[in-house]
């Protein structure tokens, strides 16, 4: 878990790069980002943080499950945020 409140100034800058080209992906990054990110734990952070880094076309493929990610990170946070909301 998140040991302290994020920084506003990072979590708005988070939330500028969830803004996509496809609003699919705008929502599903935003929901995550904005109901799960602060408590989960410090390496679903840090991938979802590098997913952000990634092309709109192959973000919309992993997640929705056409392909996944090489790299055991980006295919953890893919399934994280594929999961149904608890």
């Amino acid at each position: 878990m998140a040991e302290q409140p994020l920084d506003p100034a990072i979590l708005s800058k988070l939330r500028w790069r969830c803004r996509r080209g496809m609003r699919e992906l705008d929502v599903m990054l935003s929901c995550w980002l904005e109901n799960e990110f602060e408590c989960a734990a410090p390496e679903h952070q840090t991938a979802f943080i590098a997913l952000l880094e990634c092309e709109d076309d192959q973000l919309w493929d992993w997640l929705a499950g056409r392909s996944a990610p090489e790299q055991e990170n980006l295919r953890t946070i893919v399934k994280v945020l594929r999961a149904p909301p608890s």
